[in-house]
């Protein structure tokens, strides 16, 4: 690096250091300021422990404790380097404030506003340490969801890990939660002959639970709502019998053959399979359980089963007609059915579960108000089974689950490059059909742009290589790389493609932005804007500008890397794809700057200004196979492909630079057309067969171009 890049570097870190300095208050005060919002006057203890806790009090009254995630957990983020966090837990174990205090993110550094990241840590107030926190979405009413920072998913599901991990850990150390030593399996029925026993004892065992309800008590539980004094009872009516339920889980021998008999019960357990259970539901009174989903053929809408936080909603396949039963000293009912929960509720006998009854109220023409009323069940420990509680699995890291947030996007990009490598061990033959590869290329430059680029933000950067770089000199662990499943597999896939075909697979194929460029200029030329090209002097010069740009980002970030990912703003990809061109001013002026630019001249960026293409032309020197065919007739006499080369890349001798080439195989397209490839031509001449009229299908028109 000359003298000059090292000055600049160096007074450019600086900068950045004293302007951190003075913008940031330092973090001892932050610290003091954001506990004085929660405790005021709290006194601070010195960090005890292993993960250096301190203890938060005012009068001798505990108050919380403070920590620091960089302390207890140590889980590496996007940039290879960790997060910190300032976490402040209540004596409970509950989360009263995360806030990030220090970060190496790229994405962050010069992009996203950093508030974006602490409006995200705001959500983990009030959260407790041994909950589960899921960026996105979960099916799981118990999970507490946060949504993601657009552009900074890795970053921000590293945070999640950081802060619950933490938490989690110093909430175990301090005994304020239990350590997860392992999970029970779902228990079994025992089995057994059984033998049948009376109503009064089935009750006595807790087999079956009842749910009395007044008419006073419903009118009770509509107080204060929509539905207050909608059906109302008169007061002397106020202690009649508005339901008499009975519930109970039939698949233990004594309970089904008690209530169906001996053939009953049999017959009923023949009939279920694996994993699935029979509930009992008995009722007297005025209120029907069954409803009107049982008179539609639907869902059953009064009455449901809710276990460990998961609705059962039952349908009419669910239900059996429940006519005789056969315990002794059991009073009359109007109304007996038998529910089958399905396996597919996971439904565990052993742990405690609610049958909840739904009354509704009209409050208009098509509106009204639930109340539910709850009836807990728990089936008697003498007839079950419980086995061995299995040890926790190991939580799995977090790459793990990016991963499998992300297998759609990995899925389809995937499929895309199966097809791109069709596409290319077949180029020769796709090459002789120039119009079907021309629309082929085309639907596949949109694919990259809008998929690619906009929906996964699968945009490689100079900052992958110079990361990928420091990683090896440095600490190198496949995780740091795996945490990114579409960066990941883009770059395996370029990796493997710059040994076979060099550069030009990704540059012309899969770089969002270029393929950005090369649609609005192709867009240009139908508009017929005029084009301009460099003379091939000049622009064979300005090859080297992409080098010595990426010799120097290189340079700075020995220094610093984040300084080196400051500088790499000359990359517009952040802005086009990764925050939609939604930034400051400046960011975004360059970008449409470059697209402008290109619209008069192809690729402008791509051939001159891009580290990345620089970065990938060095090891296509090491490529092992050259797929582009030419004659030895291209550059001395025929230039036309020269000519037509729409990036320059093909020198007047007729040489393919392969370190400049963006395999678009319009050099291969006239390399196989007999109707315009000079050579061709002249070889058929010589063997007599005449010329005669070129199909509409297979004419390219030859490209005029104008030098400025």
């Amino acid at each position: 690096m000359s003298l000059f890049s090292r000055w600049k570097g160096g007074w450019l870190t600086l900068l950045c250091v004293v302007g951190t300095w003075l913008c940031s208050p330092a973090l001892a005060d932050l610290d003091r300021q954001r506990v004085e919002a929660l405790f005021p006057g709290a006194d601070w203890s010195e960090p005890e422990g292993d993960f250096r806790v301190r203890t938060l009090s005012r009068n001798g009254d505990l108050l919380g404790y403070l920590f620091y995630s960089q302390d207890v957990v140590n889980i590496p983020a996007y940039s290879g380097k960790p997060i910190n966090v300032q976490i402040v837990m209540d004596p409970q174990g509950v989360i009263l404030d995360a806030y990030v205090v220090e970060h190496h993110e790229p994405i962050l550094l010069v992009g996203i506003p950093e508030q974006k990241l602490h409006d995200f840590s705001a959500h983990y107030a009030g959260v407790d340490a041994d909950q589960r926190v899921v960026v996105g979405r979960s099916r799981d009413p118990e999970t507490v969801t946060v949504d993601a920072v657009s552009g900074a998913t890795v970053t921000v599901m590293v945070v999640n890990e950081t802060i619950m991990g933490a938490a989690r850990k110093v909430a175990v150390s301090l005994g304020l939660i239990e350590a997860p030593s392992g999970r029970r399996r779902a228990a079994r029925i025992r089995g057994g002959r059984g033998t049948a026993v009376g109503w009064e004892e089935l009750a006595g065992k807790g087999a079956l639970r009842r749910l009395h309800l007044t008419r006073g008590q419903v009118d009770e539980a509509f107080r204060g709502t929509e539905a207050e004094g909608v059906e109302q009872t008169a007061p002397d009516q106020r202690g009649g019998v508005f339901i008499d339920l009975y519930t109970g889980l039939l698949n233990p021998p004594e309970v089904g053959i008690s209530l169906l008999g001996k053939a009953g019960y049999e017959t009923l357990m023949g009939e279920l399979g694996e994993g699935e259970y029979a509930i009992a539901v008995l009722a007297n009174g005025r209120y029907s359980f069954k409803g009107s989903g049982y008179v539609r053929g639907g869902i059953f809408d009064r009455v449901q089963l809710r276990q460990n936080g998961t609705i059962i909603s039952f349908r009419d396949l669910d239900y059996q007609r429940l006519s005789d039963v056969y315990a002794a000293g059991m009073p009359g009912f109007s109304e007996m059915a038998i529910f089958i929960v399905r396996p597919e509720h996971r439904f565990d006998p052993g742990s405690p579960w609610t049958l909840e009854l739904l009354v509704r109220r009209q409050t208009g023409p098509v509106s009204g108000i639930f109340t539910s009323f709850e009836l807990p069940y728990a089936t008697p420990e003498t007839y079950l089974q419980r086995p061995e509680p299995v040890a926790a699995p190991e939580e799995k890291p977090v790459w793990v689950r990016i991963w499998y947030q992300k297998q759609f996007q990995v899925v389809v990009i995937g499929v895309a490059l199966a097809l791109l490598l069709v596409i290319l061990f077949l180029q020769d033959r796709l090459a002789r059909h120039p119009r079907q590869l021309h629309w082929l290329r085309r639907a596949y430059l949109l694919f990259t742009v809008v998929f690619i680029g906009w929906y996964a933000l699968g945009q490689l950067s100079v900052v992958n290589v110079l990361t990928f770089a420091h990683a090896v000199m440095d600490d190198f662990h496949w995780g740091l790389f795996l945490s990114d499943p579409v960066i990941f597999v883009l770059w395996t896939f370029t990796a493997a493609s710059v040994l076979l075909w060099g550069r030009g697979v990704f540059c012309g194929w899969l770089c969002p932005f270029g393929a950005l460029q090369e649609l609005l200029n192709e867009a240009a030329r139908k508009l017929r804007v005029p084009q301009y090209e460099l003379p091939f002097a000049l622009h064979e010069r300005l090859w080297a500008v992409k080098y010595l740009i990426l010799l120097a980002l290189f340079g700075i970030s020995l220094d610093s890397m984040a300084t080196a990912e400051r500088f790499a703003e000359i990359e517009p990809f952040k802005t086009a794809f990764t925050l939609h061109f939604d930034r400051q001013w400046w960011f975004v002026l360059y970008a449409l700057a470059l697209l402008v630019m290109n619209l008069f001249t192809r690729k402008v960026y791509c051939r001159y200004l891009c580290p990345l293409g620089a970065a990938l032309a060095v090891p296509s020197k090491l490529r092992l196979f050259d797929w582009l065919k030419r004659r030895k007739e291209c550059g001395n006499p025929c230039q036309l492909c020269a000519k037509e080369c729409e990036i320059q890349a093909i020198h007047p001798d007729g040489r393919i630079n392969v370190n400049e080439c963006h395999y678009c195989l319009d050099c291969q397209m006239t390399y196989h057309n007999e109707y315009k490839c000079p050579p061709l031509i002249l070889k058929k001449k010589r063997a007599g067969k005449g010329k005669r009229s070129v199909p509409e299908a297979e004419r390219i028109p030859a490209l005029q171009l104008e030098e400025g």
